[in-house]
């Protein structure tokens, strides 16, 4: 009877693929779990992985958790934020960049009421992140669930702000800087109501204020728009009628909500109004006019991530630089 045939009605171990291939169970854990600084020939890795495959060997998870103390799991808590187009990038290349190297990136969302059950309290990462930081009575549920490493890993009383790079306050900055350079100096700056992200409409309504204030121009005009109804017309009406010219957005979707009440109310974009989005996301480009937006490369951002993720849990040299900005305004049509 074959080593097939043998194990066909059982689960397929370790000590299987070792038979079939000829080498220790050792070796088989170094070349299925690409250990590094094993010194194994390139045929040998060739029978094993062969020998995995012609006999279905799927690791056993709760048996490698066991055996090493690691579930190779990154657990990435978020809060309460819609995935927006450049934030669904930043996971992508997270994850991707993570699964390379072998470790599984799972989300949690952190509602306002509170998660039924803490994720960390389910499986046993090992590492878990927080966009904001963590509570103290996260850090105690954490600690007594044996979670070892944590980022960041102090306790604070302070409200929860989010991580500048997301926040992306340079957007803002080169908004306010593009207006001005097409000839406008009063600014508006347009938001919508989402109580989920009230944190990062204020870091960037704020920086572009204060941005505006150093280069000596009137005070931004900072507006909550609802574009489920025609009251966006109204704002827009009364920017045109008090001599504002230029509107940066919170993102592209406030954005285009100004280029349609403009243009409702019969004014051109950009000769009465111009106007310059943020995220340069789908909407940017598909809109007549299409927007002018700014651009940060989320999906750098998520490398970085990524790479500061494994330097805590692979003991690699931690990234050398901050996180990329690589924030650039594209200029389109409505400017």
């Amino acid at each position: 009877m074959s080593v097939s045939d043998a194990t066909a009605r059982r689960r397929v171990t370790a000590s299987d693929v070792a038979r079939a291939a000829g080498v220790s169970r050792a070796t088989v854990g170094f070349v299925l779990n690409q250990t590094p600084g094993q010194t194994i020939s390139e045929r040998t890795r060739a029978r094993v992985i062969e020998a995995s495959v012609r006999l279905g060997y799927r690791p056993n998870g709760a048996a490698q958790v066991l055996a090493s103390g690691r579930s190779r799991i990154i657990v990435l808590v978020l809060p309460d934020w819609p995935i927006e187009f450049r934030f669904r990038a930043f996971l992508d290349e997270a994850s991707l960049a993570l699964d390379e190297a072998g470790y599984s990136l799972v989300t949690q969302f952190r509602h306002p009421q509170g998660p039924a059950r803490r994720l960390w309290e389910s499986v046993t990462p090992d590492l878990v992140v927080g966009v904001v930081p963590f509570t103290a009575d996260d850090l105690a549920s954490l600690r007594a669930c044996g979670v070892r490493r944590v980022l960041p890993d102090q306790s604070s009383t302070r409200p929860a702000e989010p991580d500048t790079s997301l926040a992306s306050i340079d957007g803002p900055r080169l908004q306010v800087e593009h207006l001005r350079e097409r000839g406008h100096e009063r600014l508006a700056y347009a938001v919508f109501d989402e109580p989920r992200l009230s944190s990062l409409v204020s870091a960037r309504h704020d920086a572009a204020r204060s941005h505006a204030a150093a280069l000596g121009l009137p005070a931004v005009d900072v507006r909550c728009l609802d574009y489920r109804d025609r009251g966006t017309d109204e704002v827009v009406r009364a920017w045109h009628d008090g001599g504002l010219t230029g509107i940066a957005a919170y993102n592209d979707d406030v954005a285009a909500a100004v280029v349609g009440a403009a243009l409702r109310l019969g004014l051109r974009v950009p000769g009465d109004l111009a106007v310059v989005g943020h995220d340069d996301s789908p909407i940017a480009t598909i809109m007549v006019p299409a927007l002018s937006s700014v651009r940060f490369d989320s999906a750098a951002l998520g490398r970085h991530f990524a790479a500061l993720a494994l330097s805590r849990v692979d003991g690699r040299p931690p990234p050398t630089h901050e996180p990329p900005a690589h924030v650039t305004l594209i200029q389109r049509e409505s400017t």
